[in-house]
């Protein structure tokens, strides 16, 4: 037995991977440089600074999609990162690209969501849009906070006491670009965009129907013509096709027949499931809590941890943001419990 060292791993990079892969001896680098690992490459440290952040824990107490789900099996965030992580590497090893970039920038990718999913994400963008005087229905509304673009501020700036995780930058690329219209600078990186993608499309239907809001036999016919007839064809033939096609075509894509049926069931989705009664009875609730926190918080900034407003510089829509940004679903809850509910009431 011996010793494979970072080098030797560096080494062994540029003779089994393609032309095309990033490769970690050739890191555009980090915003302040660090003495080398003597085991793990830069990419693989990238991932365990992660893993080992307080944000990357606080993802198994954050919603998915199902904001009041009772059931050991319904995905949570963390749930749905290593999904998204297992789909990316296998289908980087397959090309030949970087497994540990392509893992780095899924387990980063959604560090930045709020609590209560996406519902979370809107009910933050109005609250700073009413708060700077903004319609909260206008598109630059809807802009003023971008899970993604949070995720690189919890990485540059929020982790550890406000130094940040130091990353590389191609996985702080990959985190920014893996949603909307943004392409990522790394095959790696566009690989997790499409990844994230179908993890969600696939396990956010997989979880609605264990809610008894679907039934298998209710979704679109393309979907089992084209995908597969249960939740595990649907993936293998989604990765399939994104390997095949992107080999052939030298570029991250699927082909124009399995693009199209994802998005149907994508819109399905959203028909039947993200916009359901169900849903959105749950999401109304969780909106106008996370309104009523940061409206508090705005009024008595004081009560904001001293790091978050240390970090901030003076910002204090800011700090509000990222701390109310940075709770967990029962801690929200718990806050909203103690700052609103009468002690006589939550012990009845």
């Amino acid at each position: 037995m011996r010793i494979v060292y970072r080098e030797d791993q560096e080494d062994r990079e540029h003779r089994v991977l393609s032309p095309d892969a990033a490769f970690s001896s050739e890191s555009e680098g980090r915003a302040c440089s660090t003495e080398p690992d003597t085991l793990r490459n830069d990419f693989q440290r990238d991932r365990d600074k992660i893993i080992h952040s307080k944000s990357f824990r606080r993802l198994s107490h954050k919603t998915q999609v199902f904001l009041a789900a009772e059931g050991d099996h319904f995905r949570t965030r963390l749930t749905h990162t290593l999904e998204v992580s297992q789909i990316a590497r296998t289908i980087a090893r397959a090309l030949g690209l970087n497994e540990d970039l392509a893992e780095a920038i899924s387990l980063g990718h959604d560090l930045g969501h709020t609590p209560f999913g996406h519902t979370g994400e809107a009910a933050l963008a109005a609250c700073l849009a009413k708060h700077q005087g903004i319609d909260p229905a206008s598109a630059p509304a809807k802009a003023l906070y971008r899970h993604n673009i949070q995720s690189v501020r919890v990485v540059e700036v929020i982790e550890n006491s406000g130094k940040g995780l130091n990353l590389t930058a191609e996985v702080r690329d990959g985190i920014l670009c893996h949603t909307g219209d943004m392409r990522a600078e790394t095959y790696e990186g566009n690989i997790v965009a499409l990844a994230d993608r179908i993890a969600y499309v696939n396990h956010d239907l997989d979880d609605a129907i264990r809610a008894g809001i679907l039934r298998e036999s209710e979704l679109p016919q393309t979907t089992h013509e084209v995908l597969g007839a249960d939740h595990s064809s649907r993936i293998q033939t989604l990765v399939a096709d994104m390997v095949a096609t992107s080999a052939a075509a030298g570029d991250i894509m699927l082909s124009e027949t399995v693009w199209d049926a994802m998005m149907e069931l994508r819109s399905f989705l959203f028909e039947r499931v993200y916009e359901s009664e169900a849903v959105l009875h749950e999401a109304k609730k969780a909106a106008r809590l996370v309104a009523d926190l940061f409206d508090y918080y705005v009024e008595h900034l004081d009560e904001v941890p001293q790091e978050y407003r240390r970090i901030s510089c003076g910002d204090g829509l800011r700090a509000v943001t990222d701390y109310v940004a940075g709770m967990t679903d029962r801690y929200a809850k718990g806050l909203f419990e103690d700052l609103f509910i009468p002690q006589s009431i939550q012990g009845m």
